[in-house]
Parts: C-alpha cells; structure tokens; sequence
C-alpha cells in the first residue's frame, strides 16, 4: 500500500481542523473542528501502523482507539461548558466571553456583588 494518500489526506483533514479551531466564533463548531483533528490523527495513526512494523504489534491501532476515548471526553466536558455558557449568556460566541470577570449571577451568589 502506499502510504502517502492517507498521510496527505490527513494533513489536510488536520488543516483543515486547525483553520475550524483560529478562524470559528462558534464554540460548536470550534468542538467539531478540534474533532477534525483528532480524527486526522488517529488517520495517521492507523496508517503508520499497517505500513511500519514497529517492535509492538498493532500499537498504532491501540493509540487511536485512546484517542478515540479522549475524544469522547472532550466532547462529553467541551458540550457541558457550551451548554453552562449558553445558560449564561444566552450566545456561545466565543469572542463574547470574558475571561477575566465573573458572570453577575455567580458573583450575586457568592456575596461579592453588593457591598
């Protein structure tokens, strides 16, 4: 087999993750794209495998399918934090976000609001 149609493949796949990741505002979709990537990698994973015999067996495979669960994850983390977002903030744009304060419900909560 040769190898070079899936490596090009996925570094395409891979830029085409990368330029989802800089140039998105939706957090979706900034999700779908680090995906993409993922998905590249395990691509490259899996063809390194069959076309390089390494001293463990199948060790390609077993990687992806760790990158596979971490996938999973991330998903499972990234969708609860734009789904918190979205309650808060009614928009999971992510140039919206403040990094630096507090939402005022949270601050409210805890007291620091009033003084």
């Amino acid at each position: 087999m040769r190898p070079v149609i899936p490596y090009v493949t996925a570094a395409l796949l891979f830029g085409l993750g990368v330029y989802g990741v800089l140039r998105r505002r939706n957090a979706v979709l900034v999700l779908m794209a680090v995906e993409l990537m993922l998905n590249a990698v395990n691509l490259i994973l899996v063809t390194a495998d069959t076309t390089v015999r390494a001293a463990l067996p199948h060790s390609g495979q077993v990687f992806a399918l760790f990158v596979i669960v971490l996938a999973a994850a991330e998903i499972g983390v990234g969708l609860a934090i734009v789904l918190q977002l979205y309650r808060l903030r009614a928009s999971v744009t992510v140039d919206d976000v403040p990094l630096t304060e507090a939402p005022a419900g949270v601050a409210a909560d805890r007291g620091e609001g009033a003084k």
